[in-house]
């Protein structure tokens, strides 16, 4: 007896987690050089294959329903399965020069691992990193310099980027020292326009809670290094926390801080190869962490 099977296009898996990687129809057209009509159809169809509904519309926010999250994440798989076998016969390599911002604390978190794997899977593309403050990343007249820009934002609707995550932002202190029990209490803070350090003055300001800035540093290692002396403490997104620091629990005296969304920005609407499968290569590392 002959099966029936039902063959999946995977050029409609790609338009489906793009369309939610992106957060709309819109942005995935640009992203995939497509237009939008076409964008809505392709992920359509996929539903009709399936027989199930995989995305729920509400004015302008998208969400997956039960049986599209796992359409979903199967179909990242069913991608990067895709993906390799094509780059491994294709003979084609992936080439180029690329521009990458970052802020200072992720590239900490992000070279050893996450970019290393990028660069050893396409050697020929030359990586050139740029680290500062999300802000002056995104300024205007300097974005340009940048091929992709990962950037911390304050609130993830206020992005023209394509939104990768959102992490918890954590209170984090030395794993020897008890800096957070003094009053006032000491913080270890990046210079102003630092997101981190805007949302925790906030917040402790809302509260009530006295504090003094002891240190202002602009990078991961100097805060690090002050926090490990039991100088004080600092904000930080959690998959971005070193090892030699730990997580401090909310409490009366540390409210919560909430959570940082995370975008990704390229400089064009049609970003170069190169550029794309670096993202790729940030967004599955960061939501991975």
């Amino acid at each position: 007896m002959q099966l029936s099977h039902k063959n999946i296009p995977t050029e409609w898996l790609r338009t489906l987690v793009t369309v939610v990687d992106s957060g709309s129809f819109s942005q995935a057209a640009e992203l995939l050089a497509r237009t939008q009509p076409a964008i809505s159809r392709q992920v359509k169809e996929l539903e009709e294959r399936l027989g199930r509904q995989l995305l729920l519309r509400s004015g302008r926010s998208l969400n997956l329903t039960e049986s599209g999250l796992r359409v979903f994440e199967q179909a990242r798989k069913i991608l990067a399965l895709n993906d390799e076998l094509v780059f491994e016969f294709s003979g084609n390599s992936v080439t180029g020069k690329l521009h990458l911002g970052i802020p200072s604390e992720f590239a900490s978190a992000l070279l050893p691992r996450i970019i290393g794997n990028f660069s050893q899977s396409y050697p020929d593309v030359s990586l050139e990193i740029t680290s500062d403050l999300s802000r002056n990343l995104l300024a205007k007249g300097r974005r340009d310099s940048f091929d992709l820009i990962l950037a911390l934002q304050e609130e993830s609707q206020e992005t023209d980027g394509k939104l990768v995550i959102k992490d918890d932002l954590v209170w984090v202190a030395s794993h020897k020292h008890s800096a957070q029990l003094l009053k006032p209490l000491p913080l270890v803070l990046a210079p102003k326009g630092c997101v981190y350090r805007k949302r925790a003055e906030s917040v402790l300001k809302s509260a009530g809670i006295e504090s003094r800035n002891i240190f202002t540093i602009p990078d991961l290692s100097g805060i690090q290094s002050a926090l490990e002396a039991g100088l004080g403490i600092t904000a930080l997104t959690r998959s971005t926390v070193p090892e030699s620091l730990r997580v401090l629990r909310p409490s009366r005296n540390l409210p919560k801080l909430g959570e940082i969304a995370i975008g990704l920005h390229f400089k064009s609407r049609r970003p170069s190869q190169a550029a794309v499968r670096l993202a790729e290569h940030l967004q599955s590392g960061l939501k991975a962490s």
